[in-house]
């Protein structure tokens, strides 16, 4: 070709990443609600992990370009991606399992439920945890972050692999493997830092300081929790084994474990029940504005 880019004006759009024509993300899969469980319910817990994952994957994408190496820019956008994979699979299982739930668009819009979910939802419409949506920090602070997000979301969605809902159980098998490269990542550069300078010993302490207390929620059951048996995980039945692979960790890079107590919620609300800090808000305006402005466009 005399010009290099005279290929990007082809009539083709399989050859990006985006397009006009994304197919229903469960489409061909069985979302049926299982027999006696409430849809309402359902629908409510995957967007709890659902959202967990799309708040933690945007602060993961706000590192690209910036982190120390290019391998470890790849990898953080990487698991941003995985991320924001699975957040689409829940979401669009959240929408199938109680339509109710997604917001109401103009008549004709091309949104689908998925992407209305997550672009068309105020911050007290959100229920994910607090770790996820406060601001990055230093490389050090990204680790720890991983790590105490990484550990608990592999026990449970270990066990989710087991559940009633099909949709649910599919979703879990694939994090699986995802979550075991997270959680490796963020294990080795935790032990890495510790084991360094003074200097990334002393981030390292500071982002624990910063982040320890926010962990609790990751662990703590919710009355939505409790009332899918079988469907859902309990998060307090995974804390033990929480605590002996942090253990391991701090043990391996001569930490001692925080005490810190946990971040206390407001009336006993947390982010499971909408009540965030004011960088979710932020965070919102930015990921948000480009749909909200633009409601009936296709991408």
């Amino acid at each position: 070709m005399d010009n290099v880019y005279e290929g990007l004006l082809e009539d083709d759009s399989s050859q990006w990443a985006f397009g006009t024509s994304f197919e229903d993300p469960l489409a061909g899969v069985d979302t049926t609600v299982p027999d006696g469980v409430d849809a309402t319910a359902l629908a409510t817990y995957c967007l709890m992990l659902g959202d967990d994952a799309l708040i933690l994957s945007h602060r993961l994408a706000e590192w690209c370009s910036r982190a120390p190496e290019l391998e470890e820019d790849i990898a953080l956008a990487n698991m941003a991606l995985d991320l924001l994979g699975q957040a689409r699979l829940l979401l669009a299982r959240a929408a199938a399992a109680a339509p109710e739930v997604v917001p109401t668009l103009p008549a004709g819009s091309p949104v689908p439920a998925e992407d209305a979910l997550a672009f068309f939802r105020d911050a007290g419409q959100f229920r994910n945890v607090r770790l996820a949506e406060v601001p990055n920090g230093d490389f050090a602070h990204v680790v720890v972050r991983l790590l105490l997000f990484t550990v608990a979301r592999l026990a449970i969605l270990a066990r989710l692999r087991r559940s009633a809902d099909a949709v649910l159980a599919a979703v879990a098998a694939k994090g699986v493997k995802e979550l075991t490269y997270h959680r490796d990542w963020a294990g080795r550069w935790f032990v890495t830092l510790a084991g360094g300078t003074e200097e990334s010993r002393r981030r390292l302490l500071a982002a624990l300081d910063e982040l320890w207390p926010l962990r609790a929620e990751l662990v703590t059951a919710h009355p939505i929790e409790r009332s899918l048996p079988g469907v859902a995980v309990d998060p307090a039945s995974i804390a033990d084994e929480v605590d002996v692979v942090l253990d391991q960790v701090f043990a391996v890079a001569d930490l001692p474990r925080p005490t810190a107590a946990p971040l206390a919620g407001v009336g006993g609300r947390t982010g499971r029940d909408g009540l965030h800090t004011e960088y979710l808000s932020l965070l919102l305006a930015d990921m948000q504005s480009v749909a909200r402005s633009h409601p009936m466009g296709t991408w």
